[in-house]
């Protein structure tokens, strides 16, 4: 009978979960605001709610939430100059940004720690129970993270980090999740995000909490695609990409070179492997999320989603991801060029190339 992971004692948790707090709330005061106001509140509001343990659904008391939005924008005040601080474990002191490390002692216990950056410049961390690790394929970890006891504002669902080791967060994307179906219910319209809710069976807020566990841990394997593709698409970029991207200065051109990479991984992988499983409900969620500079750079994809749903098979989606991953792995060539050729003055340059109509890919076959 398999135990389990031996207990952790109380105290030495407490002081690397508040230790890690620490340093989210010093790398929240430094990056928070440098989000789009409207981004900023929905964050804010949903960092509230898990800091209170608020269910979805329950309604936040608006005078509560402004208090402690005062607060807490006075203590990012106080803090924002700190230095990060180290992390104790077992009468040892680790570096904030050595996870790995970290996590060789932490993991047996039943812990995950995640340490990483949202743009070139922008530390995010947590910490949370370990829900399962494991190996995939012969040279990627798979750590996944459920409940979360320390975290910064920032707390993307899933990234590839240190080139080897993929992070989901379940407990993340249960909540990214939330706020789509928020955001869908104030204007429910036709398309990816209502082709989800019938394909799991809810309707209303108490049927999407009731269907949240399944859709989290089918979804977490959608997030998994993506990161084994961006792990494909280093095999060619890297390191000259991680180089080109410590070089950017305004967030719009580090949104836009996410883009292209993003691109070429689901463009590479997520979306052939879709198919090739004949997993609708993924590929709703995919498109769901599909938006800002990705739809931008490549428009026409809907249309090749819709001609999917329409039963011609995939064969448009099959076509469209061939032209598509050929089109932005040449942009991403010409994004090395001028990182190559201009160093860390290459910003201005890769933010025109990029915003350049002939950025944007053509429909397959244009």
């Amino acid at each position: 009978m398999n135990a389990g992971p031996p207990r952790v004692p109380a105290e030495p948790l407490a002081a690397l979960v508040d230790a890690v707090q620490a340093n989210c709330h010093v790398a929240d005061a430094r990056h928070a605001t440098e989000l789009p106001l409207c981004i900023y509140l929905l964050q804010m509001r949903e960092l509230y709610r898990w800091e209170r343990g608020q269910a979805f659904g329950t309604a936040l008391d608006r005078l509560d939430v402004g208090c402690w939005l005062a607060q807490r924008e006075d203590l990012w005040a106080r803090v924002e100059a700190s230095a990060l601080r180290p992390l104790p474990w077992q009468g040892r002191l680790f570096d904030p940004q050595d996870a790995d490390a970290l996590n060789a002692a932490l993991i047996p216990h039943g812990l995950l720690y995640g340490a990483g950056y949202a743009g070139s410049d922008r530390p995010s961390f947590f910490v949370a129970r370990l829900h399962r690790a494991e190996r995939r394929g012969d040279d990627l970890s798979l750590h996944v993270a459920d409940a979360e006891m320390a975290r910064c504002l920032f707390a993307p669902p899933a990234a590839l980090a240190g080139g080897r080791t993929i992070v989901l967060r379940r407990e993340s994307l249960a909540r990214w999740l939330w706020e789509r179906f928020e955001a869908f219910s104030l204007r429910p319209h036709p398309g990816p995000f209502q082709a989800l809710a019938d394909a799991y069976g809810w309707a209303g807020p108490d049927g999407f909490v009731a269907a949240l566990p399944r859709l989290v841990d089918d979804q977490s394997e959608t997030l998994l695609l993506h990161e084994m593709g961006e792990h494909q698409a280093a095999r060619e970029l890297e390191p000259r990409w991680c180089a080109m991207r410590l070089a950017l200065r305004q967030r719009r051109t580090e949104t836009l070179v996410a883009a292209v990479r993003d691109h070429l991984a689901d463009l590479l992988l997520t979306l052939p492997t879709l198919l090739e499983r004949g997993d609708a409900p993924a590929m709703h969620f995919w498109f769901a999320g599909y938006e800002g500079q990705r739809q931008r750079l490549f428009p026409s994809l809907p249309r090749a989603y819709d001609a999917w749903r329409a039963g011609d098979a995939g064969r448009q989606l099959t076509r469209a991801a061939r032209h598509g991953a050929a089109h932005f792995r040449r942009l991403a060539d010409d994004v090395l060029s001028l990182h190559d050729g201009l160093g860390d003055d290459a910003g201005p340059a890769i933010d025109s190339l990029l915003m350049a109509p002939a950025a944007v890919c053509p429909s397959a076959g244009h």
